[in-house]
């Protein structure tokens, strides 16, 4: 990696309220998986990082975990995250579901962002199964609160728009070495990777059947001898009811869960994984401040 005068590196806030797309956007963005994408809102519980090149320029994606009103310290603390999520950006994204039309969390999130100096872009997700006379009355609302830089209108599935708003990303970054190698595409640890990927599988299979108050703590990460790796997992949930709803009748979902995360986790670590869960009950597991470090959340009073 040159450090060419022209190189061009910045960070990029990625906000919004919960299931606007922006883990789907960041992946986009990105060209390939890096953040945990699920039909379930507040998925993301950490400022997961995703690295997006474009020519000369790296751009450093953080996927802030969505804004919402916080009734549990889990709420609390992903919320905590969200906004520290923005500190230090050269650009703010609010992304927002187009489809989903102007609730108060986005116009709320508009108002909090008023005072900030960073340059803001505001990008319209989801066009390609939006309602498309109200795309443009959506971005004269916003903008009337909150005048934005640029707008753009995008679809992070098609990927509608996204070499504009990557471009207009990359000029607004400022000359400064790159920060990570070409090949990275993530700060995340490979350690941390797993856990996401489990989780997702959790979420995806069992639906509003688990609560999202369940959590996945990688206990061991060894390379075998053999060039593959071993993965233990603990998924810890609150209730017997929901230990019994994740085994699934006589331990069908857990394995399904694991032979999926299984493939998914070889493909992204590029060797042979071996995977190994197990569901622990363990009540108020949300008040465990260790739990919070492990995945990798700040403990909020």
């Amino acid at each position: 990696m040159s450090e060419h005068r022209q190189h061009r590196c910045g960070l990029v806030a990625i906000v919004g309220a919960p299931n606007a797309g922006k883990s789907t956007l960041v992946n986009a963005l990105v060209g390939q998986k890096v953040a945990i994408v699920s039909p379930k809102a507040q998925t993301t519980r950490t400022r997961l990082m995703g690295v997006a090149i474009r020519d000369e320029t790296q751009l450093l994606l953080v996927d802030t975990p969505g804004i919402f009103e916080p009734r549990r310290r889990l709420d609390r603390a992903m919320v905590a995250a969200a906004w520290g999520g923005a500190e230090g950006a050269d650009v703010i994204a609010l992304v927002v579901d187009a489809k989903g039309g102007l609730g108060p969390k986005v116009t709320e999130i508009a108002e909090g962002l008023k005072d900030r100096r960073e340059p803001i872009y505001l990008i319209l997700n989801k066009v390609d199964i939006a309602d498309k006379p109200k795309l443009l009355l959506h971005a004269e609302r916003l903008n009337a609160i909150l005048p934005f830089k640029e707008t753009f209108f995008v679809s992070a599935q098609t990927g509608d728009g996204l070499p504009e708003l990557k471009a207009a990303l990359a000029d607004t970054m400022p000359e400064a070495p790159w920060h990570f190698p070409e090949d990275q595409v993530s700060d995340a640890s490979e350690r941390a990777l797993a856990a996401e990927v489990t989780r997702e599988q959790l979420y995806l299979q069992l639906h509003a059947e688990l609560p999202y108050a369940s959590v996945v703590e990688t206990e061991k990460f060894a390379d075998r001898d053999d060039g593959s790796t071993e993965i233990h997992q603990q998924i810890l949930v609150e209730r017997p009811t929901q230990r019994a709803i994740v085994l699934g009748k006589g331990g069908t979902r857990i394995r399904e869960i694991g032979a999926r995360a299984r493939a998914e986790l070889a493909v992204l670590l590029d060797r042979p994984v071996h995977l190994y869960l197990h569901v622990k009950v363990k009540p108020g597991w949300d008040e465990d401040r260790g739990v919070y470090r492990d995945i990798g959340l700040d403990w909020v009073e």
